[in-house]
């Protein structure tokens, strides 16, 4: 096919050119790859293919009844007649109403990682995030990352949003999740000084000081293109508002429209990126009227990645899709993230057994990732399903860290007994040096002691494996470490 791609940006990659964090899903969806590097893979991809145009800085102005496309390319309209249409528009941010909301200072989570991971910007010292989802969690880390001081996530619900390994990655550097409470309002004169927020089942109120709030209170889908070509569309909250009618290959009801990404629902990137694919092949089917076998195997895919996504799929079959689908059910996590580790006393076992080195998986949510499996030389590790929980056999296990480096939750531990040291998992700098001596933090942030780093494993994908000397009381609690020069 010859393929045309319009960009209102004067680069390609939408969201994914900020997201530095590893994504979760099998080998196939780019599982274990941060997404900056899967950006950057389907830009050469595009870049190497003859057949496509590619037109950036260009703006679609609409798309008509007699099939012509108008873009704004170079400051000149412009009209093009396509054969189909894939509408990849992405979403917008949500935004909550609160006092003084319009004070310079308060920020989306997307212009938040705009400014981090594209542009090398911090947008202030002291950051308040408000939502408790997989942006608000992953974009409070990242900001850690770049040595900004997150003072607390604010989540209304009375359960953290997003995933439990994520929830764990910011617990442990000490930053406070505020479950059940609200953001009321932003305190300062010029700019953002400080917020209040309120207990919404006391009403007590907290005073936090900032000069940066962050909101991560959903997506909606950019949907104005289809608005404008009059495709039938629908109001389904679990997909994040309205999103537009389509079959099972994501045509819509206007005639050789497709529709990929969360422009047609909120879900995870995997998912976006899927559906594209699938679209791109359907597309080129009914042109050329040749089938291609991968159609049936990604919708299997996208199945197989939503078995636990309840939202995602009571969403899509009010759009009369995956209904006779049965969702696996959700486990209730309960205060899993502040308190109980279902392993505690197999490590106890562990720790008082003659084995001397092994694994720690502290990855207790139904998700879809199986990179540890793929990762392990000896096959301790099983998965039943992509959506299953990674058991460990711990007879096969040698401890070789290889885990430990390619979880995306970092949520895997090697406690070696002989040495008395923990292998941890490290995406901060400065790195430290092999003999220096580090703050051992434990699963909240909560200083354990200081000890000598023994090893340092620089890895390519920049998930490097810290070995540090911990007393045997400390082995099961050491989950992260602090530098401090």
């Amino acid at each position: 096919m010859n393929v045309a791609i319009f960009e209102e940006k004067e680069f390609l990659g939408g969201q994914l050119i900020k997201q530095t964090h590893k994504f979760f899903g099998s080998k196939d969806e780019s599982a274990g790859i941060r997404g900056i590097y899967i950006a950057k893979n389907l830009i050469n991809e595009i870049e190497k293919t003859e057949n496509i145009d590619l037109y950036l800085n260009s703006m679609v102005m609409g798309y008509y009844e007699d099939g012509v496309i108008t873009a704004l390319v170079n400051n000149k309209m412009e009209k093009f007649i396509p054969k189909k249409v894939i509408i990849a528009t992405g979403a917008f941010e949500k935004s909550i109403p609160f006092e003084n909301d319009d004070l310079p200072g308060v920020f989306g989570a997307g212009a938040v990682q705009t400014l981090m991971n594209v542009y090398g910007i911090l947008p202030g010292k002291d950051v308040l995030m408000i939502g408790s989802g997989n942006i608000g969690l992953i974009v409070s880390y990242q900001l850690a990352q770049a040595r900004a001081n997150v003072k607390g996530i604010v989540e209304i619900s009375d359960h953290i949003g997003g995933y439990l390994v994520h929830a764990s990655k910011v617990r442990r550097l000490g930053i406070p999740i505020y479950t059940q409470h609200t953001i009321v309002k932003a305190l300062g004169k010029n700019k953002v000084e400080g917020a209040i927020i309120e207990n919404i089942q006391t009403h007590e109120k907290k005073e936090i000081s900032c000069d940066v709030i962050c909101l991560a209170t959903g997506l909606m889908p950019l949907s104005d293109i289809l608005n404008q070509i009059n495709c039938e569309m629908k109001y389904i909250p679990e997909l994040g508002g309205f999103v537009p009618i389509r079959d099972e290959n994501l045509k819509t009801t206007v005639e050789n429209v497709f529709v990929a990404g969360d422009v047609a629902g909120i879900e995870e990137a995997t998912a976006a990126m899927l559906e594209g694919e699938l679209t791109g092949l359907y597309a080129a089917y009914e042109i050329t009227g040749k089938f291609d076998k991968r159609i049936n195997t990604i919708k299997e895919r996208l199945k197989d990645l939503r078995k636990t996504s309840s939202k995602v799929v009571n969403g899509l079959k009010k759009l009369n899709l995956y209904e006779d689908f049965i969702v696996e059910p959700h486990e209730s996590l309960g205060d899993l993230h502040k308190t109980g580790i279902p392993e505690e006393e197999k490590i106890e076992n562990l720790l008082s057994s003659k084995k001397e080195r092994f694994a720690i998986l502290e990855c207790f949510q139904k998700i879809p990732c199986n990179p540890c499996v793929s990762s392990c030389p000896t096959n301790a590790i099983k998965m039943d399903g992509l959506n299953e929980i990674p058991k460990l056999d711990y007879d096969k296990c040698i401890g070789c860290g290889n885990c430990v480096a390619v979880c995306p939750g970092l949520a895997i531990f090697v406690i070696d007994k002989k040495k008395e040291s923990v292998i941890l998992p490290y995406e901060f700098y400065p790195l430290p040096e092999k003999g220096e001596f580090v703050e051992i933090l434990d699963r909240e942030g909560n200083l354990l002691e200081r000890n000598q780093v023994l090893s340092i494993r620089k890895m390519k994908d920049k998930t490097n494996l810290i070995e540090v000397k911990v007393s045997k009381e400390n082995l099961k609690h050491s989950r992260h470490i602090r530098v401090v020069r």
